[in-house]
């Protein structure tokens, strides 16, 4: 008997692993929905795209088991009891996340039935591609090009790149104008998936975190189509430039927030790229803009999965600054930690379950590093709070870029600043949290002046450090030591 598994993250049109099956699993895994306190409207929308998604699959003609969170706590057990013919073969997409593989392959062995692993439909690059995609040394810049020549994207009839440049990243660091009109976001379509998701979500999942409402998100693949049409009508020409503001005006601004349904499967990356590249046919997007969205599609999207594939149980286990293990601080959650962009950002993060990667990186990332947060800690609430988490992209991206956890494995620099960059990159005002934030910054510095001396992008920052006062030096470390005083007084 062949019996095909179909995982929350996996709702690929018409996959490969589901070709001449007898029976579909389709599984709310507990990895996906009770690991971690998630944000409730991820289950929400993990939940409403799922159910739309076993109607698709039996309008295909598929029988279908649909099993729910709550019945079942580890997948390999669950495995072991079902009573399918010995020598079963089960089949799925590579699942691209390195717990449930290993749970699966445990739970197959103990329950006597074959496995049959298919490549994963998310990725543009195939798991033996990635064998060849990298060099002896992690570039992204370099992998994305090599990328773009393989595909044969924004290339002309030489070879050469669009507008002469791979990269026109130079060109996407503009603050957002006072006066900038931002397009409608998003409004997801209030059918029966949804409103059966809200009520799931609430029976089961009522004390998770953030708010249910406004649900702003496409649960259905005709729906996640739509969302990719109105941002390249709405957003695309201007997405280059702002791609790095950050803005107290709202969480989309000009960025597409598609990773959640290619994430889901709901799109593929290749035809996300198709669809921007067949719109510019028609729009003639300013080149900084299309290139800097295919960049994250193919550049950090591909680059993120290929490092995780590779490096990713090395990565998880680094904690290349030694900091000790120990809660998150409550005001993380509660957005009340006094710097302003920090909170904001937190409860942007509260009521949309996403922040852009701006955001992301530069104000929660960096706070939390200059705050000596344990990585692992830092995984977590990631993990809990963004409706495009997944281990894949969260493993890298928080060891890798955001923590510098792992030494430079993956980055050059850890990504740090004071609040001078955060004011010329936002519309916060002045204030108090300039201080504390510029405070945490040089306390950093200072403290782990040895490595960053050894850093030739970094080693100004220790010169800068030297070269100031006593007093202006005592002033920066004593507030910087009296806020994470208070702060570590609330994770007790």
């Amino acid at each position: 008997m062949k019996i095909a598994l179909v995982f929350p993250h996996q709702l690929y049109e018409q996959p490969a692993a589901l070709a001449g099956v007898e029976q579909v699993y389709l599984i709310e895994l507990p990895l996906f929905f009770k690991q971690y306190n998630f944000h409730k409207q991820k289950l929400i929308l993990h939940r409403a795209s799922m159910r739309a998604y076993a109607d698709e699959l039996r309008a295909q003609g598929h029988q279908l088991h649909y099993i729910q969170a709550f019945e079942l706590d580890h997948i390999g057990d669950w495995l072991s009891k079902q009573n399918w013919p010995k020598g079963s073969q089960l089949q799925f997409s590579h699942p691209s996340d390195d717990w449930l593989l290993q749970r699966l392959k445990e739970g197959a062995k103990t329950a006597g039935v074959q496995l049959k692993i298919f490549e994963n439909p998310n990725f543009m690059l195939s798991l033996k591609a990635l064998d060849t995609a990298f060099g002896k040394r992690y570039f992204m810049n370099d992998f994305y090009i090599n990328l773009r020549k393989e595909w044969n994207i924004m290339l002309d009839a030489e070879g050469k790149p669009w507008g002469e440049k791979w990269n026109l990243d130079a060109e996407n660091r503009k603050k957002l104008p006072a006066k900038q009109t931002l397009p409608p976001e998003y409004q997801a379509l209030e059918d029966n998936y949804l409103a059966e998701a809200k009520a799931y979500v609430k029976q089961y999942f009522g004390q998770n975190l953030g708010k249910a409402e406004p649900f702003c998100y496409a649960t259905t693949r005709s729906e996640a189509r739509r969302a990719l049409a109105l941002f390249l009508k709405d957003r695309m020409a201007l997405f280059g430039p702002y791609e790095d503001a950050i803005s107290r005006r709202g969480s989309q601004l000009f960025h597409s927030m598609l990773s959640p349904y290619i994430n889901l499967g709901l799109l593929s990356p290749q035809e996300v790229v198709s669809a921007a590249l067949s719109a510019h046919e028609e729009e003639n997007f300013p080149l900084n803009s299309l290139e800097g969205f295919i960049r994250q599609i193919m550049g950090w999207r591909e680059y993120m999965r290929g490092i995780y594939e590779r490096e990713g149980r090395k990565e998880r286990t680094a904690n290349f600054w030694g900091f000790p293990k120990r809660p998150m601080p409550a005001v993380f959650y509660s957005g009340k930690t006094g710097l302003l962009p920090l909170d904001h950002a937190i409860q942007k993060l509260k009521s949309r379950a996403y922040n852009h990667h701006i955001e992301r990186l530069m104000l929660l990332g960096n706070c939390f590093l200059l705050c000596e947060i344990h990585p692992d800690e830092v995984y977590r609430w990631f993990m809990e709070h963004y409706i495009d988490a997944y281990d894949w992209v969260m493993v890298p991206n928080i060891y890798g870029m955001s923590q510098f956890a792992d030494g430079g494995l993956i980055c050059s620099k850890p990504y740090i600043s004071g609040s001078n960059y955060i004011r010329k990159m936002s519309d916060f005002p002045k204030g108090d949290w300039m201080a504390i934030w510029d405070g945490l910054y040089w306390r950093f510095i200072q403290k782990h002046r040895a490595v960053f001396l050894k850093n030739y992008r970094m080693a100004m920052m220790v010169r800068l450090w030297d070269k100031m006062s006593p007093e202006k030096q005592a002033k920066h470390l004593t507030i910087a030591e009296d806020w994470l005083a208070q702060l570590w007084a609330t994770s007790n």
